[in-house]
């Protein structure tokens, strides 16, 4: 009976992965705010319907995270907690032993954790969609749109329901007749699995019966024959860059541990204290050309494909890893060597496994120690730096969601230990600036959007001025 009970309960549930338990940590409660904009007003009957027919097909987005407590579990847990404490007091002198007896109740506490998981559920669209009655030409009606989502981040998801909700705003701003704001949390999936789900609830706006598609990187094939000599030149190059990327991995792990115990950034003016996570935020975001940015990349040689290239097989969750990146503050004589230096950075990144290791490392840790030990560390590494950097591919083309075409995405994201979040966004011909600022610590994020985008604006000039750029090529960006 037992036995027929449990498997019920297995084809009902869905153990919550260790990243989603992660998320679900109290100073580490992760949110994801993504604004649409739209070129026309929102039906809402429309965008209802078009929900349940895609999104709620989902199982993430019709379950429930739930915490099972077993009696005979707790009581097991505190027995062999006594238990554990009574062998400290006895055996403190011995380090090793009080080790093995926190390691032996780090497995009682990791029993606990498999309780959370996902229940599906009945799902009442009413409760998800939300839609206010505005008039649509308010005034400052970009203003009133930062101050809505700021007031979302101030509050967590309700978890007696699937962890999403969206908000429909059919008010008229600068660069939309309409706005959406999805919001999630974390637990859910992560970047990548959220935009693949958009495309697949998505059409393109050029060809309504078609799906959108992602850019990738064409893989250049070579037709002429493969002889000793280059079969020898590629398996030497192979097991040298097999050295390199090991050497640089060692390296970033060193760096990684080191930043979890004591090595912090300088201290500037965007840098927050601890708790900054709990504060509201402000979003804010700036669209400019992409074909800006692949003048640049091509004058530069930066491999942009490669830069926002990602590979989605199919797999939804929080599959991400963490890398720590230099951000240097200095003023160059050149501002094209902004550009070399990431260059260099980044070619020396994409040839280590820094990310995967990091990411295999957390789930080591969940699984020795647990939750709360995993999230105080993971915490300590955002404590120790200054910003989160983030971006995640779009479509290609420009998209129709339930029959609204879209005119931009700004995805970015809340409760992250850090006062400043930027997030870059491609979608079709645009990139899209997504800030997540604390304006306790940063009190004109518009003024930071400002100075991004003259950036651009400067280094892109600045090719032209050294004719490192065609001509014809930067008159079909103007």
């Amino acid at each position: 009976m037992k036995k027929k009970r449990r498997m019920k309960i297995s084809l009902e549930e869905e153990p919550a992965s260790p990243s989603a338990r992660l998320m679900q940590e109290q100073g580490f409660n992760l949110h994801i705010l993504a604004i649409m904009g739209f070129t026309k007003a929102i039906d809402v009957n429309a965008f209802k319907k078009g929900l349940e027919q895609t999104l709620l097909k989902h199982p993430r987005f019709s379950s429930v995270l739930v915490r099972r407590v077993h009696l005979q579990n707790f009581i097991i847990y505190i027995i062999l907690l006594g238990f554990t404490y009574i062998r400290l007091f006895l055996l403190s002198k011995h380090l090793f032993l009080i080790i093995y007896c926190c390691f032996d109740l780090s497995k009682v506490v990791k029993d606990k954790k498999h309780n959370m998981s996902w229940k599906k559920t009945k799902v009442d669209i009413d409760n998800h969609v939300f839609y206010p009655e505005l008039d649509s030409k308010i005034e400052s009606s970009d203003q009133f749109i930062e101050d809505y989502a700021s007031y979302l981040s101030t509050s967590s998801m309700d978890m007696t329901k699937p962890l999403w909700e969206v908000h429909l705003l059919n008010v008229q701003t600068s660069d939309a007749n309409s706005i959406a704001i999805f919001k999630f949390h974390h637990s859910i999936g992560d970047g990548v699995s959220l935009i693949s789900i958009l495309m697949a609830c998505s059409k393109k706006t050029s060809d309504p019966q078609s799906l959108p598609s992602i850019p990738i990187k064409k893989q250049e094939v070579s037709r002429d024959g493969v002889s000793f000599g280059k079969s020898m030149k590629k398996i030497f190059f192979s097991i040298w860059l097999i050295i390199i990327i090991i050497f640089n991995t060692l390296i970033d792990i060193v760096l990684f541990m080191v930043t979890i115990i004591f090595m912090k950034d300088t201290h500037t003016s965007i840098r927050g204290p601890r708790g900054v996570e709990m504060s509201p935020k402000r979003f804010v975001h700036r669209v400019v050309s992409l074909d800006d940015i692949k003048l640049v990349k091509t004058a530069m040689n930066v491999d942009l494909a490669e830069m926002m290239e990602t590979e989605s097989k199919g797999m939804w969750g929080n599959l991400f890893g963490i890398g720590l990146l230099p951000f240097n503050i200095k003023l160059q004589n050149d501002p094209l060597n902004y550009i070399r230096e990431a260059k260099a950075a980044m070619d020396r990144k994409k040839r280590s496994l820094e990310p995967k290791c990091v990411f295999v490392m957390m789930k080591l840790l969940i699984n020795l120690f647990g939750i709360k030990f995993t999230a105080a560390i993971t915490r300590s590494v955002f404590y120790n730096t200054t910003l989160t950097f983030s971006n995640v591919v779009g479509p290609k083309e420009e998209i129709t969601l339930f029959g609204h075409p879209m005119c931009y995405l700004a995805p970015s994201a809340y409760g992250i230990p850090h006062a400043l979040t930027i997030h870059c966004q491609s979608y079709a011909n645009k990139l899209i600036f997504a800030l997540a600022v604390d304006e306790n610590v940063i009190p004109n994020p518009h003024q930071l959007c400002d100075d991004l985008e003259n950036s651009l604006n400067n280094i892109k000039n600045i090719v032209m001025e050294k004719g490192l750029a065609d001509q014809s090529q930067f008159a079909e960006n103007v």
